[in-house]
């Protein structure tokens, strides 16, 4: 044979052999289904599962992982009184008795987060208020009755219980330091209870803003140095932990700003570090012990600037002050126009309900004054009423 025929040989030969890989190698990473189509095989589907899981993997699914197990849905049962009225076509007597009340039981659904290993749970008191039964579904299906430990209305902060083994809680973190921009990610479970799952739902975003201020806008509520985000939370997501990217708790989602009613991206939290505070005041005694302050104020205008000599319009005047009580003992006096309390600046009195918001007793208040042309500070010891 010659030599050129030898190499077409071996030529063609390696052609096939390669020819022959390729389809051996493909039918190993191929399968068929029942339907004939050909799928990724399950040998080769695991491989690039493990390749493609440590590439999703990321810090936001790890903060994810961290925190899930201590978010858990809070289901209230509240007892109502539904009074028929001389409604005609509403009274099924037709108006000629009229039904008395009746009480009607409706359920109403908000998120909470495990705080410690003894079952203690924040969250928003507007969640549990006026409630005759909780129950709470944590992520691993398990649910418990909870008792009512406290309300603070004034910061609209709540704390109830559950007693169950091994329980998981939060870390709790620190908002001191938080940077406008980072990740921000939202968790709850308001329809989970309804749903018949108990896996939280999460949203991510960033930190929008800090320290936005709302005063009078609810009853008695002081939402000071709140946490904005547009990570969404949506009605039934209030109570439930805003969260930074190492999984700790960062915020207590609160409420919403939106025409809809769903989210529009402005959303707020409470700030982690007013809430520590909160709940731990909450746990010892029940409740928030009220300060004395000894004293009342009522917004400056202008006859009262004219009448005061003085060139500022903002700022507070005291128009009452208890001679025994804590203020008078500090010196302050009547007609001296507040400026700041504690470097919060008190322009009116909704200024003067957000300064104090984060004040309990044994706390050191300084009061800055107007007093005759003249900056004066006194300081103040905050005294339970």
């Amino acid at each position: 044979m010659k030599k050129g025929h030898i190499f077409l040989l071996l030529f063609f030969v390696l052609i096939v052999n390669t020819l022959i890989s390729i389809i051996i190698n493909e039918s190993k990473d191929q399968d068929k289904d029942s339907n004939g189509f050909f799928t990724t095989s399950t040998q080769k589907r695991n491989e690039d599962n493990i390749n493609l899981s440590t590439s999703r993997r990321n810090s936001i699914t790890e903060a994810v992982n961290l925190i899930e197990p201590a978010v858990v849905s809070v289901n209230v049962f509240k007892t109502q009184i539904v009074r028929n009225g001389n409604n005609f076509f509403g009274d099924p007597f037709f108006g000629f008795y009229n039904m008395p009340p009746m009480k009607q039981q409706v359920q109403s659904i908000g998120s909470g987060v495990i705080i410690n290993k003894d079952g203690y749970i924040a969250t928003n008191g507007h969640v549990v208020e006026g409630a005759s039964q909780i129950k709470v579904v944590l992520s691993d299906g398990r649910e418990f009755d909870a008792k009512l430990i406290g309300i603070d209305k004034g910061h609209d902060i709540a704390v109830i219980q559950i007693k169950g083994e091994k329980l998981p809680f939060a870390i709790m973190g620190s908002s001191d330091d938080l940077i406008i921009g980072e990740w921000a990610i939202a968790l709850g479970n308001p329809y989970g209870y309804l749903m018949g799952d108990a896996k939280p739902s999460v949203s991510v975003g960033v930190i929008s803003a800090s320290n936005r201020n709302f005063a009078g806008r609810q009853d008695g509520i002081a939402y000071k140095g709140m946490i904005q985000t547009d990570a969404p939370i949506n009605p039934g997501n209030s109570g439930g932990p805003l969260v930074n990217i190492y999984g700790e708790v960062i915020g207590l989602n609160t409420f919403i700003f939106s025409e809809s009613g769903g989210s529009v991206g402005i959303g707020f939290a409470i700030p982690v570090d007013r809430v520590k505070r909160v709940v731990s005041e909450l746990i010892k005694n029940g409740k928030i012990q009220e300060i004395n302050y000894g004293f009342k104020v009522q917004d400056m205008n202008p006859n009262l600037a004219k009448y005061l000599n003085t060139a500022d319009q903002d700022g507070v005047v005291v128009a009452q002050i208890d001679p025994k009580g804590p203020a008078s003992e500090a010196g302050l006096q009547l007609k001296d126009i507040i400026i700041s309390i504690n470097d919060y600046r008190t322009k009116n009195s909704n200024d003067i309900q957000l300064a104090i918001a984060d004040i309990f007793p044994g706390d050191n208040i300084a009061i800055q004054v107007e007093r005759k042309g003249k900056k004066i500070i006194l300081n103040m010891k905050a005294v339970a009423l």
